[in-house]
């Protein structure tokens, strides 16, 4: 039995029938030359056989009586792998389009909390012959890293199909759920080791923030720069009650030379990531005269977990990072970005000792709940003062190519959430050489072709950041990450985008998507 944390729990007050708060992906799978057998089955009885290597896949939730407190993870001795594990065929022609739309839909339904809380969905029917594998688990379990640490238990490194050793047997407890002094007495003592914690940290934590405040203070801009954005975000379309209808678009990008882009204009490829959402976001708007004049502000999940931390619950905060759509030179508008992305990812290395702090509150899933009610039922998100506009994140995935059931995983596209205020979530994740690109959305407020559209202002965005000139020459030297090498290339970096991801009207070629390798993982907020 684990007590949930109050962040790992807030995913489930927070949760509504209009806003699910699970967490996704969406793979592309390329099956062995001549393959002939049922590929589904082959699926879930490898799943069968490594379910026992994962705590996430094999509890379930015991809520506390009367909702006093948090609720706690138990073991389910009973999984039904025919409902977590489902297969789906597209019709023809099979296109990508059709198989985003699915995932749109398939996103949108909530997880019976009565059961583990994942499925998945093996899609076949797809044009080239590819196999679709769609995943989403609910975030209370979950962040984007621990999902990164489940994928190492589910794939493997090589067309191989690796041994695991079989669970070992236990005692069955008999008892499908927990009692209620069970349950009492957990909540009495998780509550009182939390309290004790709190006390131990506040030493460091006043410390923390002292630190904390004296680095916003320092902060400091030259004459003529743009000054740090401390104040809220400007209302915009985004900012709304949503509805549990779902729009989803996916791109792909050469990460490597996304990294020699970053060199050579001075920048990260969070930098990149987030000029072009800037960029894309800008146009967007401006088309149809919806651009604010203040600048736009992206709510950017930050990791706090520490190295070889592989637990399966949340360890995140979130910062914001100033936009800056209000600048239209785009050089100034790219250091303005860089700026703000930089100092926030100070803030946050000085406040991490607190910001992961969970601090219990007697009641907290009926007061959560009835928020989250009240905020979808009333028209007060677009009237409350906004502290963002788009939730931007960036997760470093596996940089090697991965494999499941024999066949090779040739993209590993995210699937996020989108929330009231927050209609639109830009989430990106590297794998094998790639950068891939995943915008989740409410339809009522990006329609599905608007969402393609905003993919082709990401393209166009792409563009316009190639070119730019070079720093190389600048007296003042770019910033380089600590895990990229210190040399600037002066060469102009060529974009390659993969076309066929992008296209709505045909599957990726596999062999042609998966042809840039890389070993090196995406330089973003969430890396410490």
């Amino acid at each position: 039995m684990d007590q949930l944390s109050g962040m790992d729990a807030s995913f489930l007050h927070l949760e509504t029938p209009e806003t699910p708060m699970h967490v996704g992906s969406l793979m592309l799978f390329e099956l062995p030359e001549g393959y002939t057998g049922d590929y589904y089955e082959a699926v879930k009885a490898l799943l069968g056989k490594r379910l026992h290597l994962s705590a996430f896949l094999n509890r379930k939730l015991a809520q506390m009586p009367f909702q006093l407190a948090e609720p706690v993870w138990i073991e389910d001795d009973d999984i039904d792998l025919d409902y977590h594990v489902r297969t789906v065929t597209l019709r023809r022609p099979g296109t990508m389009a059709q198989l985003e739309q699915l995932v749109a839909r398939l996103h949108a339904s909530l997880l019976d909390r009565s059961r583990p809380l994942w499925e998945m969905y093996v899609i076949d029917g797809l044009e080239g012959g590819l196999v679709a594998f769609y995943t989403k688990a609910h975030h209370s379990g979950v962040d984007g890293k621990a999902g990164v640490e489940l994928a190492k238990v589910l794939y493997d490194t090589s067309p191989q199909i690796r041994e695991v050793p079989p669970p070992r047997r236990k005692r069955a407890s008999g008892q499908y759920q927990l009692g209620v002094t069970e349950l009492l007495q957990a909540a009495a003592t998780n509550a009182a080791q939390q309290y004790r914690k709190l006390a131990e940290l506040l030493p460091a934590a006043a410390k923390a923030l002292d630190t904390a405040a004296r680095v916003v203070a320092s902060q400091r801009t030259e004459k003529g720069e743009r000054s740090l954005n401390l104040g809220l975000a400007p209302s915009t379309i985004f900012n709304d009650s949503i509805t549990n209808q779902r729009s989803y678009s996916t791109m792909s990008l050469s990460l490597a030379d996304i990294k020699d882009l970053g060199r050579r204009v001075g920048g990260t490829v969070n930098t990149i990531v987030m000029a072009m959402c800037s960029i894309a976001l800008h146009h967007f708007l401006k088309e149809r005269d919806l651009l604010p004049k203040e600048p736009l502000i992206a709510m950017v999940p930050v990791s706090l977990r520490v190295e070889g931390d592989a637990a399966m619950n949340n360890q995140v905060a979130a910062v914001r990072v100033d936009l800056a759509t209000d600048i239209e030179d785009l050089p100034a508008r790219f250091r303005a970005i860089h700026a703000s992305s930089e100092a926030a990812k100070a803030v946050v290395r000085e406040l991490k000792p607190v910001l992961g702090v969970d601090i219990p509150i007697t009641g907290s899933p009926w007061l959560m709940t009835g928020l989250a009610s009240l905020l979808g039922r009333s028209n007060l998100v677009s009237r409350f003062p906004q502290v963002g506009n788009v939730a931007i994140s960036n997760v470093p995935g596996p940089p090697m190519t991965l494999y499941m059931a024999g066949a090779k995983m040739a993209h590993y596209f995210p699937v996020s959430i989108a929330y009231h205020g927050s209609a639109l979530n830009i989430t990106v994740q590297s794998y094998a050489g790639l950068l891939e690109f995943g915008l989740t959305a409410c339809r009522r407020i990006l329609s599905q072709d608007e969402s393609y559209e905003l993919i082709d202002h990401l393209r166009a965005a792409l563009r316009e950041i190639q070119a730019l000139p070079s720093v190389a020459a600048s007296a003042t030297p770019p910033t380089i990450p600590s895990n990229e090498p210190a040399a600037v290339s002066t060469k102009g970096a060529s974009i390659t985008p993969a076309p066929p991801v992008a296209a709505r009207q045909e599957l990726p070629a596999a062999k042609e998507a998966a042809s840039v390798q890389s070993s090196s993982e995406v330089t973003t907020p969430r890396q410490d």
